[in-house]
């Protein structure tokens, strides 16, 4: 006869995760952008990086506030989350899944089109229904996915935007004056526009709402 213990996890989802990490509930504190939120577990601080996702950055106007919004309402200050992880990312932060109410937060994300699948660093969750949930994200075209194609990748926004005088200037090299900058009459169709836009032309996005080149629609 199975524990209700071992019930609960199997509800959960915990007992076949590969993460096989120690369970133990952890109180939300503060919730830093999409992929981010601070948590007191066991009477310490930890920062907690949500692991195998990737939600954009918050400059990234307005889909990093979006999907910071996304993650307070669903790990709101005060409620209690399980974390399902212990690494630690090179900043010394934990990797983790989070589960709050028998849901996994880093997956209804995604779902949602909040974050994208951080496929370069997929190991240890479910990388089937990781995939699955941004496929069905993206075919109902929610959040992120409202741009066709998607909007630009958060590992490829701070790339981008590696070299510190670009990011002081707002430009990167790709959108400097003589290095082949497009002018929106010029480009041909509002997807194309999407697609440079994407690529790190992100002077063709004027009033900073991820869509570029409005006047081509």
């Amino acid at each position: 006869m199975i524990s209700r213990r071992l019930s609960t996890l199997l509800l959960l989802g915990l007992v076949s995760s590969a993460w096989a990490a120690p369970l133990g509930a952890a109180q939300v504190i503060s919730v830093g952008d999409g992929d981010t939120l601070t948590v007191m577990d066991a009477g310490r601080r930890v920062t907690v990086r949500l692991a195998c996702i990737d939600a954009p950055e918050t400059a990234q106007r307005p889909w990093g506030m979006e999907a910071r919004s996304a993650l307070q309402a669903l790990t709101p200050v005060g409620s209690t989350v399980i974390l399902r992880g212990s690494k630690k990312d090179r900043y010394g932060r934990t990797l983790a899944e989070v589960i709050r109410g028998g849901s996994n937060v880093n997956l209804a994300l995604v779902r949602d089109g909040r974050a994208f699948v951080y496929r370069q660093y997929l190991s240890g969750c479910e990388r089937n229904a990781y995939l699955g949930a941004e496929g069905q994200a993206e075919k109902t075209r929610r959040g992120v996915w409202s741009v066709p194609g998607g909007v630009t990748r958060p590992w490829e926004w701070r790339k981008s935007g590696s070299n510190s005088s670009a990011r002081r200037s707002g430009e990167t090299s790709s959108t400097r004056p003589g290095a082949g900058r497009y002018r929106c009459k010029e480009i041909g169709s509002w997807d194309r526009a999407q697609e440079l836009l994407r690529q790190g032309h992100r002077y063709l996005d004027g009033d900073g709402d991820g869509e570029a080149c409005e006047s081509l629609k």
